[in-house]
């Protein structure tokens, strides 16, 4: 009895060794450092400004429907739903406009996605002076009937 025990709690012992942690879904902050948030109805106003649209979504995604005229410049995350980075985020910065002045509006699937606020922040690190994180991301832009593509 006592062996058959002790076996089973190595068995125990080595599966938890050998399990990868899974990361619950984080919702998304209320602001981003550097940036400005956007709420649906701002970044509908900054859309009729003319503001340009970065849709950090997959390829996929953004050619099944998008906010009218936004151009896709998909965040790839190494951590899916969480805050956390990693050495495999891939985001090209070089799509982005050479005036680091140009206003632009990031945005993905919504609170938990974090591929928007990501993109954001690393346009931010990158120089970007009038970045605009907005937060409810396309699923609230589509349910407002707001313009599409």
């Amino acid at each position: 009895m006592f062996a058959r025990t002790l076996a089973s709690l190595s068995l125990v012992g080595a599966l938890a060794v050998f399990a990868q942690p899974v990361l619950a879904a984080e919702d998304t902050p209320l602001s981003i450092p550097g940036g400005s948030f956007a709420s649906v109805d701002q970044a509908k106003a900054l859309f009729d400004k003319g503001v340009m649209f970065v849709d950090a979504r997959v390829a996929v995604e953004y050619v099944e429907k998008h906010v009218k005229g936004a151009v896709n410049v998909p965040f790839k995350e190494e951590f899916g739903k969480v805050s956390k980075t990693g050495p495999g985020d891939k985001f090209d910065l070089a799509k982005l406009p050479a005036d680091k002045n140009k206003e632009m509006v990031f945005y993905c699937n919504g609170s938990p996605c974090w591929k928007g606020y990501k993109a954001a922040a690393l346009a931010i690190k990158g120089g970007y002076k009038k970045v605009h994180w907005y937060r409810d991301g396309f699923p609230a832009w589509d349910s407002k009937g707001f313009p599409v593509e």
